[in-house]
């Protein structure tokens, strides 16, 4: 009679947004993009801003390998603007540095993710964290802050700087494992994205599939649910639940 092979679980992967930190990304974004085109008001006017580091930010899909997202992005955005890179990173650095730290407020932790990591940290595991790598490291730093957490907790941070995919790309995952030094079938990705976390699976990472996000309003979850209903890419969770219950899942998954 054969018996069951034990998983061996060696490092987790988690998005960051509405996974770790909990926000109305309507109401985030919609209050974010307005104060940050006053930054460049100079050069281009509110009302065409918003489309054009949109346009910039979706492009990053089309990168695939080919450089580092942070060029990739700038590079699209300086031609949107018809201004040198040189002229348009420090701007960005400066508001970071100045306003940023203004957005917390619209930002709660996760109900348990101090708990949860608390446990975490007395494991072997590696944990890594792979939210979409749109963001500067500094920045991806400080919101980790935000979820009541440590930087250093992760041994891998996902930024615009160190990457040259992004979610839902399989590559991404991929690229997070060559980083990390771990294979993807060793792997748990926790999200709350059906289309961005879950597709992690196709690699044979085990996935989780955190529901906290939807105490956000029915409004908010749906329209996350019809974004994923809407995608080939669509990956059923091996497990599914709050985050809170993540360590009772690892449980049964070592078991």
């Amino acid at each position: 009679m054969k018996t069951k092979s034990r998983f061996h679980l060696k490092a987790l992967l988690f998005d960051l947004d509405n996974t770790l930190i909990l926000f109305d990304e309507k109401k985030y974004f919609g209050t974010y993009i307005p104060r940050i085109a006053m930054a460049f008001s100079d050069l281009i006017s509110p009302d065409r801003f918003a489309p054009a580091i949109l346009t910039a930010t979706q492009s990053l899909l089309n990168n695939r390998g080919r450089s580092l997202n942070i060029d990739h992005f700038m590079n699209i955005f300086s031609s949107l603007l018809k201004t040198p890179v040189e002229r348009l990173l420090p701007r960005f650095e400066t508001f970071y540095a100045s306003e940023y730290d203004k957005f917390q407020s619209l930002v709660t932790p996760a109900p348990g993710v101090k708990e949860v990591f608390s446990l975490l940290e007395e494991r072997s595991f590696k944990l890594i964290l792979a939210t979409n790598p749109m963001w500067p490291q500094a920045i991806q730093e400080k919101r980790v802050c935000w979820a009541g957490l440590r930087p250093e907790v992760f041994d891998l941070i996902a930024h615009i700087s160190n990457t040259m995919y992004c979610k839902p790309q399989i590559e991404y995952y991929e690229e997070l494992c060559r980083l990390a030094d771990v294979k993807p079938e060793s792997c748990m990705m926790v999200g709350d994205d059906p289309v961005n976390d879950m597709i992690a699976g196709k690699l044979g990472m085990k996935t989780y599939l955190t529901l906290d996000s939807a105490r956000l309003g029915e409004k908010l979850h749906m329209s996350r649910e019809l974004r994923a209903s809407v995608s080939s890419s669509r990956q059923a969770p091996d497990y599914q639940g709050l985050l809170a219950d993540l360590p009772r899942i690892l449980e049964k998954l070592e078991a």
